[in-house]
């Protein structure tokens, strides 16, 4: 693949790498972007090679989780404090919509950041990044079944809380006539 061909492959997948890299760098912004500038660079100097085997966004999502582990490891000793994710909500809603999905985000991320650290991997890279479980366990350099397994127990374990959390509790006449709905 020629220089250009990787600028406009990471063009076209710079959101997701971002968020990908936020999840590896435990939501601290200023952290991901310094990831994903040295994968950029790592990619773009011919650091890390794309050799075809698999997928260029799976290849790329596993430069970056690379990246991040290495960065954390050095940083781990000198950081002191975390900054907060800023969290950019370009829509306009009503303040009762905002506020409501504020509280179900709240809940959810409460909810992922319980769960052990490849559940959370597995289930982020399934659902956020609309990866395959078999590319999900080559950016997490498992297996396919242990990607599986995680992701059936992550899965399992996040309904749980969120049943626990009682948030989703209808009354128990629309419960009667709907009960399938959550939970």
């Amino acid at each position: 693949m020629d220089s250009a061909e990787l600028r406009a492959q990471l063009e076209i997948l710079h959101r997701e790498s971002y968020g990908w890299a936020l999840v590896c760098c435990a939501r601290v912004a200023s952290e991901a972007e310094n990831v994903l500038q040295t994968v950029y660079l790592k990619v773009l100097e011919g650091k890390a090679r794309f050799d075809g085997r698999a997928a260029f966004k799976t290849w790329l999502f596993s430069v970056i989780r690379r990246t991040a582990s290495d960065h954390r490891r050095r940083e781990m000793l000198r950081r002191i404090r975390l900054i907060g994710r800023v969290d950019n909500n370009a829509e306009r809603v009503s303040f009762d919509e905002a506020v409501y999905r504020s509280e179900i985000q709240s809940l959810f991320r409460q909810s992922l950041a319980v769960l052990p650290r490849r559940q959370q991997e597995v289930l982020q890279l399934v659902f956020y990044h609309d990866l395959s479980l078999s590319e999900a366990a080559r950016v997490m350099g498992v297996s396919t079944g242990s990607a599986r397994t995680h992701y059936e127990r992550g899965k399992k374990h996040l309904r749980h809380l969120i049943e626990e959390s009682g948030v989703f509790d209808e009354s128990t006449i629309g419960r009667r006539k709907n009960p399938s709905t959550l939970p």
